[in-house]
């Protein structure tokens, strides 16, 4: 899996008051995190035996979670367009773990994610528990875990993924990878699904470095979320949802792919590309 590799970034400083900020928010996050799960949990032990790969109920409390995750943050969180009524998938550019809140804050969606995050202390248990889908993108493994993809989406399910393969920091949108729209072009799928391009946008505060909310290359985990525990006034991120697009419209997985990547960048004005 590749990994993009930035210019590194200081993360800020916590003085005293900034722990302050990391102890009560730490806590309440915390617990309505954890708490959430053990719901989520509790209430998949009714859900599952009647409605199997089905989720109908314990999504809105991942929703719930997440929304109010923003609250605790202080951290503004707006929404431009619709997520889509119709079958299919949504892709979005990947800057930071803070992508799975804002977009689980909009939507009732199932993430796809690299199969290493399932192995992942504390994030890889919440993300199997509210139903991320793990794939390996290469390997022995690749073509069991398309089918896999195919089989959720013809369940139902909206599944999200991040076709960049990576995350960056924020300000530049890699190219996307055509692999996972391979699934959308078989046993007809493409007659059925729709595919909806998705930006996520992050603004600093004043003063802080852009790329504050970017968590990419070999950052650890914890302290960035110390970081932004800590800070005195957050930004704001905001998700753009594009109108979303039949797959049936597209010659192949490719031209399908350049289309998503060319309206998630347009709508990120200071984004570049590699």
């Amino acid at each position: 899996m590749s990994t993009w590799r930035g210019e590194s970034m200081a993360l800020p400083r916590i003085g005293p008051m900034g722990w302050w900020r990391v102890l009560w928010r730490g806590t309440l996050w915390g617990g309505l995190t954890y708490g959430g799960l053990l719901l989520l949990l509790l209430l998949r032990l009714v859900e599952a035996p009647i409605h199997g790969q089905n989720r109908p109920w314990t999504p809105h409390i991942t929703q719930t979670v997440c929304r109010l995750t923003f609250r605790i943050l202080g951290m503004g969180h707006s929404v431009q367009g619709r997520p889509m009524a119709h079958h299919g998938a949504m892709v979005a550019n990947h800057a930071s773990w803070v992508d799975i809140f804002a977009l689980n804050a909009c939507d009732r969606v199932y993430f796809v994610a690299k199969s290493e995050v399932a192995g992942w202390p504390g994030i890889g248990w919440l993300a199997r528990a509210t139903g991320t889908l793990f794939i390996a993108r290469k390997g022995a493994e690749a073509k069991h875990h398309l089918a896999l993809f195919e089989s959720r989406l013809r369940a139902g399910h909206r599944l999200l993924f991040f076709p960049e393969g990576t995350s960056t920091d924020g300000r530049r949108v890699l190219p996307f990878k055509t692999t996972l729209f391979e699934a959308f072009f078989t046993h007809g799928m493409e007659r059925v699904m729709q595919i909806q391009p998705v930006s996520v946008i992050y603004h600093a505060p004043p003063g802080a470095d852009p790329r504050l909310y970017g968590w990419w290359g070999d950052m650890a985990f914890a302290p960035h979320l110390l970081a932004l525990l800590s800070l005195p006034r957050h930004g704001r991120v905001e998700v753009i949802f594009h109108p979303e697009v039949p797959v049936d419209a597209f010659e192949d997985r490719k031209a399908l792919a350049r289309h998503c990547e060319r309206v998630v960048r347009t709508a990120i004005p200071f984004a570049a590309s590699e």
